[in-house]
């Protein structure tokens, strides 16, 4: 089985080509267990927030940037983290929870952060939650309709074992759950099997913060373009991800990708049917 390793520096991904509060109703899971009931109620409540700050423009204002000017935070994001914190904290008090807004930038420091809360959640023998509270901040600052809330679940050894993405804007809860697969709504999903070339597959790929990243991700446009049907930037790993689990992308690929940024889109493509590791990685397959 396919192994998701959260500190890679490159995230590339190919398919199998043969291939809230507690009040919030809760959305279709499909046959998945409680701890992904509680991740989907978790994303659907900070998806809520999300569409309510969409409509007010101060809610949209930067309030500060880390890494650099491209890196954004909003009013926004800690209302989110604190609502999904709520939910899985009411349900799962003894999990601990690692959160983008109180992590530095980058994959350095996504990598230190993952790395001191598995060590803590296994001498606790417990689960560590990621959620990434508003992934897609850019578009969000500019009214796209493309930012959403992301929240995974791993045990002490670092195994993500559950993961939810929800779309607000177009109301599409994804779920995956480890050996139970991928939903989206209730309804099973699974990546593209009708595109075995890369020169008809559609590319999703990310445009990242860090001035090496940005770098890297343009080498990446001049090595892919020529041999894909086309490129797309959509502004959130999350989402881009969750849409290659479904079929809607062919791939995706990004630089730089920290732990919250991959841990729920990840477990989505792998239960879905796709492959996901680094370029190495994918080289040797």
């Amino acid at each position: 089985r396919p192994f998701i390793n959260m500190t890679h520096i490159i995230t590339f991904i190919l398919l199998i080509p043969s291939i809230f509060s507690l009040s919030i109703p809760q959305r279709d899971i499909g046959p998945l267990g409680p701890i992904s009931t509680v991740a989907s109620n978790a994303a659907i409540a900070a998806g809520k927030i999300i569409i309510s700050a969409s409509q007010t423009r101060a809610s949209h204002s930067v309030t500060s940037t880390k890494s650099n000017q491209r890196d954004l935070l909003t009013s926004t994001d800690p209302l989110c983290e604190e609502e999904i914190k709520k939910i899985i904290t009411e349900a799962y008090p003894e999990h601990l929870i690692l959160g983008e807004e109180a992590t530095g930038s980058g994959q350095e420091a996504s990598e230190k952060a993952l790395q001191n809360y598995l060590q803590l959640a296994k001498s606790k023998n417990t689960n560590l939650w990621i959620v990434d509270p508003l992934d897609g901040t850019t578009n969000f600052v500019h009214s796209i309709p493309m930012s959403l809330p992301s929240v995974a679940c791993l045990t002490p050894t670092g195994k993500v074992i559950s993961g939810c993405v929800y779309d607000p804007y177009r109301d599409e809860c994804f779920v995956a759950e480890d050996g139970m697969g991928s939903w989206l709504n209730g309804r099973r999903i699974e990546v593209d099997k009708g595109t075995d070339k890369l020169k008809d597959s559609v590319i999703a790929m990310g445009s990242p913060p860090g001035d090496v990243s940005l770098s890297m991700s343009l080498k990446g446009i001049n090595t892919l373009m020529p041999k894909v049907r086309t490129i797309r930037m959509f502004g959130s790993a999350a989402l881009m991800l969750s849409w290659v689990g479904n079929g809607r992308l062919s791939g995706y690929w990004e630089y730089d990708l920290s732990s919250w940024d991959i841990a729920a889109g990840g477990i989505i493509v792998k239960e879905a049917g796709g492959i996901m590791g680094d370029i190495d990685e994918m080289g040797e397959r």
